[in-house]
């Protein structure tokens, strides 16, 4: 299969490159690929003729998508809009990833498919939901697959941030401990992903997130445990370290499409980053 994928230099789109070795894989990143440019992305996706695309390209700095507030919807909306239309265009199959923040957040158990999101209270957020929208829109061959708290080779990520804070000079880390999600690994997702691509007919939404639920402070002294590091954690509140963007308290999402089609569950969240922490390096 041939396989185009946006934002391939990425934390995911590295571990999607990893993972589908064995296909034909065209990296659609800056400088190869704009995808702000619809002239010129509908040619570079005519060119390479792929079976699907794999949208990975966004703006994910949340709290500078609060002060950029133009270039996070060019990224995440418009240029969105150029990949759903060129591969409507071409009749190449869409996969599109998603995140936890279209939705507010507040909600008092974890998120499903069918749940109504509206962008949230970010700019992230609402240019993210606002990419959704175009991707209905503009290609009805589409999958969108929502991701959150993620983590993979090389990081960024919470993990890699944990793994350098606890170098020993610090006594104690204050970690966040009343925001509640789904810790996730990016093989984990690119496994999945393997899964909707080899069921052609598969359309909608579908959350990707790995099973179990965390706080922020609870990921931490799992990654410790596993690190065998004897770094304290001080549980504190969301209103300690206040951000540009608000962070949902709520990032949990049900994969309730799984169960409906019959795919694989996620696995849980403890074995995915037993998993990683082997093979990574900090």
């Amino acid at each position: 299969m041939k396989i185009l994928i946006t934002g391939g230099k990425g934390m995911l789109g590295r571990t999607l490159q990893e993972e589908f070795s064995e296909h034909e894989l065209i990296i659609a990143d800056l400088p190869e690929a704009d995808i702000t440019d619809p002239a010129g992305f509908d040619v570079f996706l005519a060119k390479a003729a792929p079976d699907a695309v794999i949208h990975c390209a966004a703006m994910t700095a949340v709290d500078k998508c609060e002060s950029e507030v133009d270039f996070a919807y060019k990224l995440n909306a418009f240029g969105t809009a150029n990949v759903a239309a060129a591969c409507n265009r071409h009749k190449v199959r869409l996969i599109a990833i998603s995140t936890d923040y279209v939705f507010e957040g507040n909600a008092d158990r974890p998120y499903n498919e069918f749940d109504k999101p509206n962008g949230g209270n970010t700019i992230y957020g609402k240019s993210k939901f606002a990419g959704e929208e175009v991707i209905r829109n503009h290609c009805p061959d589409h999958v969108i697959c929502r991701i959150s708290w993620l983590y993979g080779h090389g990081g960024p990520s919470f993990v890699h941030a944990m793994m350098k804070l606890a170098d020993g000079t610090r006594p104690a880390l204050k970690v966040v401990a009343d925001q509640h999600g789904n810790p996730t690994s990016t093989t984990a997702v690119a496994r999945q992903l393997r899964n909707i691509l080899e069921r052609r007919a598969l359309v909608g939404t579908f959350h990707m997130t790995c099973e179990g639920e965390a706080t922020w402070a609870e990921f931490a002294a799992e990654i410790f445990r596993i690190a065998g590091k004897d770094q304290k954690i001080i549980p504190c509140t969301t209103d300690e370290f206040p951000r540009p963007a608000p962070r949902p308290k709520n990032s949990r999402l049900d994969k309730m499409m799984l169960r409906i089609t019959g795919l694989p569950p996620m696995p849980d969240w403890r074995e995915a980053l037993a998993e990683f922490m082997k093979t990574e390096s900090f």
